[in-house]
């Protein structure tokens, strides 16, 4: 597999050998009883290193060589702050650098179902080696391989267990000694077996790809047997689509741009928060129709009447998007921000992005697969930066400055939702406890600041949880050591102070007796 331009293949044990070191790795730095930190990131590029040493044909394929790059950004990230979307596209970047010898890109979409069936085949993947390596072995008149070693291990073994067994039960001196060996935890047990299943399996599906014979058909913009949608019907449509926007993009107009009153009994809030999300939808449902409609080719494509009319309309399809963006914006300035809602901006960002490719290809006569492209690496761009910037304090931050800057003007601050986000809320906690006026403000701040710190460092201490990120945070906090102030009760997860219950004097603990004095003189 692994043969190219006249080099030998890399012998198996090799694989075998860097398979086994990256299980090793991580057996020594993941441990169930710690939470994963930037150790991830490291036994991600022990897998990447595996992967350029056991198969060194992704060194010399230009394509994986760009695969390879991507996935040790993502690596770094992984130290950085471990995410499961960086994760992803690791193993993503990890799958495509392995692959791409074996196959030209041509477009995005083909490699969809590739991964998906390298992802799928990878558990059984080891197996199925093994029992191939058993039987060349045994064809050319060897020992059978590693099945052949393995049966001849299964009878010394169990005899071996079944006698010892006895003699411990017969032999107090040897019952004695192992009743001092301590064996681990059976849960433990279970759970370094399956992590390092799961690496060996990964780590093994990287080294040795396989990908299916059949041949996915790129028949993408320019394919036949479509039907074409008449030219009068396609006028007729477009003409409509074009009315039914311009009614919904006048009101956006007329309510979100230019600040007109709305209707009684209608607010603002209301307005944007209804629109923002079905509007998109909307605009996609757009984008799919043109691209289907108006392929390359097609009669569609070639009328200039059509491609007028088309290009109007993805002009309103943009109008939406931005007038669902400003929906958001204005949802956002009455109820803060949060990290749903600023993936959702990305997301509209990301769909603008799309229909301006599309008009584009429209105008330039491009292909299918220039647009599948396109918007595929528009796609990682925005995927990429979500993995390595944390959302979470981005809106954390963005909170706290409107806070600071409108003070009771602005949205109401949400304690709770800052609690919640953990780390990422630490920095954005410990900027409104320096600017509080109020003390009790305060104290609720320093509350949650100091539970969110003390919880970190905690994680911090143990080296296989560490992160980047949060050593940076802690250090950004350094200063701000003081505790909220102790009082009888309980707190909110706003930091609000319930106090505890008053006692009656008919629940009053009874009186100590003199034994008990004299108990607790002692």
């Amino acid at each position: 597999m692994d043969r190219i331009r006249g080099k030998r293949p890399v012998a198996l044990w090799v694989k075998l050998a860097a398979s086994g070191i990256v299980v090793a790795i991580g057996q020594t730095i993941v441990h169930q009883d710690s939470e994963i930190g930037g150790v991830l990131g490291l036994l991600a590029l022990a897998l990447l290193a595996a992967l350029v040493v056991a198969r060194p044909v992704v060194r010399r394929h230009g394509p994986s060589r760009i695969a390879l790059a991507a996935a040790a950004f993502y690596a770094l990230v992984l130290i950085d702050d471990p995410n499961p979307l960086a994760l992803l596209l690791f193993m993503t970047a990890v799958s495509l650098a392995t692959l791409l010898p074996q196959r030209r890109f041509g477009h995005a979409l083909l490699w969809l179902p590739r991964l998906a069936w390298h992802a799928l085949t990878a558990v059984p993947r080891p197996w199925r080696d093994l029992a191939w390596s058993g039987a060349a072995r045994t064809r050319r008149g060897g020992a059978g391989g590693i099945r052949m070693a393995a049966t001849m291990l299964v009878v010394p073994v169990l005899g071996g267990a079944v006698f010892l067994t006895l003699f411990a039960n017969a032999n107090p001196v040897i019952g004695t000694a192992f009743a001092h060996v301590a064996l681990p935890h059976l849960g433990t047990v279970v759970w370094r077996t399956l992590f390092a299943a799961i690496v060996l399996i990964a780590t093994w599906a990287t080294l040795r790809p396989r990908l299916p014979v059949t041949v996915i058909g790129d028949r993408m913009g320019g394919g036949r047997g479509r039907a074409d949608i008449g030219i009068a019907s396609l006028i007729l449509s477009l003409a409509t689509f074009n009315a039914i926007f311009a009614v919904q993009n006048v009101l956006d107009i007329a309510f979100l741009w230019s600040g007109a009153a709305l209707p009684a009994g209608v607010t603002l809030a209301e307005y944007a928060h209804r629109g923002a999300y079905a509007l998109i939808v909307t605009a996609l449902l757009a984008a799919l129709f043109v691209l289907v409609a108006l392929r390359p080719g097609g009669a569609g494509f070639a009328s200039r009447p059509v491609r007028v009319v088309v290009a109007a309309w993805i002009g309103q399809n943009l109008l939406l998007v931005a007038s669902s963006a400003l929906r958001l914006f204005d949802y956002i300035d009455a109820y803060s921000m949060t990290t749903l809602r600023l993936a959702s901006l990305l997301w509209m960002a990301l769909v603008a992005t799309g229909l301006v490719l599309i008009l584009w290809r429209l105008l330039r006569a491009r292909s299918a697969t220039w647009l599948i492209n396109a918007n595929a690496l528009a796609a990682a761009l925005v995927l990429s930066g979500a993995s390595a910037i944390d959302l979470g304090a981005t809106a954390a931050a963005w909170n706290a400055r409107v806070a600071i800057e409108r003070g009771r003007a602005g949205p109401r601050l949400d304690l709770c939702y800052l609690g919640q986000l953990g780390s990422s809320g630490l920095t954005a906690l410990a900027t409104l406890e320096r600017h509080a006026r109020s003390a009790s403000l305060r104290d609720r701040i320093a509350y949650l600041r100091a539970n969110t710190q003390g919880d970190m460092r905690t994680i911090q201490t143990d080296w296989r949880s560490w992160t980047g990120r949060n050593a940076r945070r802690l250090a950004s906090v350094a200063g701000q050591q003081a505790v909220a102030k102790r009082i009888p009760g309980w707190r909110d997860c706003d930091g609000v102070i319930h106090p505890a219950p008053a006692r009656s004097a008919a629940a009053a603990p009874p009186a100590p007796t003199a034994r008990l004095t004299k108990d607790a003189e002692r």
